[in-house]
This record gives structure tokens, sequence and C-alpha cells, in this order.
């Protein structure tokens, strides 16, 4: 009677063969992951989707960024503390600008890719960080920054003036380390005055420059 009551209660996926259990384990994990697997592919598409329409919209993407950041600066000088948070952020913002100022390839280990002369052919500046990357980790960077002022875990007392000073120093040492870098390598990181090729009708194209 004992052994009789201990074969049903043995699952069925027990005694099935080999090459049906794999399958068994796979539909669990599908049934397990699937609702929260589903919610976060729709929220990843929906973000995709608003930030490919805002992606050629510089001005306005911009003009938000700006607003957010004046936010945050008022709400710190309106609180007046979370100075090690600004501190931080200010060291974030400086690495995405260098980022974005710097070509995609070190030109002093990999060789000149820029033009260097008049003469050479026109190449077009290929950034390490794009603009909407920069423009993206900068926004969220901020808006991090805001969220983190409402917790007081974050609020470390320090004495701010030295934190300034410390940044600006290291803004000071980093620029001009950069600007080397581009008058070593001759290169500018914006596209004002650079040559560029525009179609007519009835033409192949003409080079012409802003």
């Amino acid at each position: 009677g004992s052994q009789r009551k201990h074969r049903t209660l043995a699952p069925p996926a027990r005694v099935a063969c080999a090459g049906s259990l794999p399958a068994a384990m796979y539909d669990e994990v599908e049934l397990d992951e699937g609702g929260v697997g589903k919610m976060q592919a729709g929220f990843s598409r929906t973000w995709q989707i608003w930030m490919d329409k805002a992606a050629p919209h510089t001005a306005p993407r911009w003009a938000a960024t700006v607003f957010i950041m004046l936010a945050y600066c008022l709400r710190v000088y309106l609180i007046n503390g979370w100075y090690i948070i600004t501190y931080g952020l200010g060291i974030y913002a400086l690495n995405l600008l260098i980022g974005f100022l710097s070509p995609a390839t070190d030109p002093e280990t990999e060789g000149p890719t820029l033009p260097t002369s008049k003469d050479d052919e026109f190449r077009p500046f290929v950034r390490r960080l794009p603009e909407f990357k920069f423009w993206y980790g900068l926004t969220k960077a901020f808006c991090v920054a805001f969220c983190m002022t409402f917790f007081s875990l974050f609020n470390i007392p320090v004495f701010w003036p030295i934190l300034l000073m410390y940044f600006f120093a290291l803004f000071f040492l980093t620029m001009k380390r950069q600007i080397k870098h581009m008058i070593k390598y001759k290169y500018v990181p914006f596209s004002f005055g650079k040559a560029k090729y525009k179609g007519k009708e009835g033409e192949g194209g003409s080079r012409s420059a802003e």
C-alpha cells in the first residue's frame, strides 16, 4: 500500500523520456519570466521610439536639458546642501565633455586620421562620444542627481568652497590638456566653417563651405 502511494505522488516528468525534460524546463522559465520580460521589452521599444523621434530635434532637446540643469541648480541653492552630489555630477559631466571633444580614433596611437593641411582630402570629424549620447548621458545624470537630493542619506556635510576650487582646477587642467591635443594634431571638434558637399539639380554635387 505504501509503495502504490509513492508511485501516485511521483511527477509525470520524472518518468518521461530524457529528450522531453529540457523542453519542460524551458517552458517553466518562459512561464516564470514571460510577464516581466514582455513588460521590459515593451518599455524598451517605447523608449527607443521616443528617443528616435527626439534625435533630429537638437535645439529642443538641449533647451529641455538646460531647463533641467537650471532646476537642479536652483534646488541645490534653496536647500543649501547635497554638495557632494553636485561635485560628482560635475566630474561626470566633465568626462562626457572630454569624450564629446575627442576624436573616435586617437591620432597619437593610431596615426593621423584627420586632414593636416588644406590640400588634404576632407574627412569629417568623428567624435568618440556622439552628440546624442552626450546629451542623453548629461540629461540622465542631472535627473538622477535631482532625485538624489530628496534623500538625506546623500547629504554628506562638506566644505563646498574647497570642492568648488578643486573642480575648477581639475576643469582647467583637463581642458588645457585637451586644447594642447587639438593644437598638436590640428583638429577642431566642430563643424563650423568646414567644407561640405551639396548636391544640385543636374549636377553631381559641388563643394561649398558654410
